[in-house]
């Protein structure tokens, strides 16, 4: 059967390396027009003890969020690098037993019936051939699904604002994904209707002028956030990782709005062409 399995890069929590390090070509050290999040960061004078200052802090009203802005169709982004780091389609892995029979036609099913000797091999992983075997028909009869597991990264980019952000997305958080077509590529882009990003998160930020911050949690009803919920982003020429609830809270934003960010979805199915 066809099988293509193509190990790019096996492990994307590793440190980036010196050429992944680099900025986007066109992010340039010009000078950054402002693009503020509006938020009033005024305590109520109810609020304000030194208990409260040394729990919390406030927003400051020009900053970048980072969240936010990666979710803003204002901004000017771009896609830079999008590449795959590990690709693995193929029919040749083997399945619990119930998915083999379960892929029989009715009629097949109707002639060669579950036995108590079928029933007690269910949950036992083997190939198609193996399946066959043991029930008793050609191994033709049965539909191989397509294993699908595609992991891939991305750099979105704003000149104006000298950020840079490298994602990682992916088709399944599975080891692979079943996908039941006639032929690789229409497997691949039935995995994809629906992605997922996911991972670590990197922030490349160039901008002196302004401040960048992450927020992984909030409370709105008093603008006031806990001090470990709150991240600034110094300005740095290295790429930064951000902490896990960092990452996860730009994840979650991104994917809630990603129907609206049509260009991170372009990006991936062309580079999976």
């Amino acid at each position: 059967m066809d099988s293509s399995t193509v190990p790019v890069q096996s492990n994307i929590t590793e440190t980036p390396t010196n050429a992944e390090n680099s900025a986007p070509k066109t992010l340039s050290e010009t000078s950054i027009p402002t693009h503020s999040a509006h938020i009033d960061s005024v305590h109520d004078s109810e609020h304000h003890s030194p208990d409260n200052e040394n729990s919390t802090q406030t927003i400051d009203p020009n900053a970048i969020i980072l969240a936010e802005a990666l979710s803003d169709k204002v901004i000017s982004w771009q896609i830079h690098n999008c590449k795959i780091i590990k690709k693995t389609v193929t029919q040749d892995l083997p399945l619990p037993f119930l998915y083999h029979y379960d892929s029989l036609d009715d009629t097949i099913k109707q002639t060669h019936p579950l036995t108590p000797q079928l029933l007690t091999q269910f949950n036992t992983t083997m190939s198609a051939r193996e399946a066959a075997k043991l029930i008793g028909i050609d191994e033709a009869l049965l539909t191989t699904p397509w294993h699908v597991k595609v992991i891939g990264s991305l750099v979105v980019f704003s000149e104006a604002l000298q950020l840079a952000v490298r994602l990682h997305w992916t088709n399944t958080g599975k080891e692979t994904q079943q996908i039941y077509t006639k032929d690789a590529a229409d497997a691949i882009l039935a995995a994809f209707e629906d992605w997922q990003f996911f991972g670590r998160v990197d922030v490349l930020y160039k901008n002196s002028e302004q401040t960048l911050i992450s927020i992984d949690e909030q409370n709105l009803s008093t603008q006031a956030l806990p001090a470990e919920s709150l991240l600034t982003i110094d300005p740095s020429s290295d790429y930064q990782q951000l902490p896990a609830t960092h990452a996860l809270a730009a994840i979650v934003k991104l994917e809630a709005d990603k129907a609206e960010l049509p260009w991170f979805d372009k990006a991936i199915l062309a580079r999976l062409e």
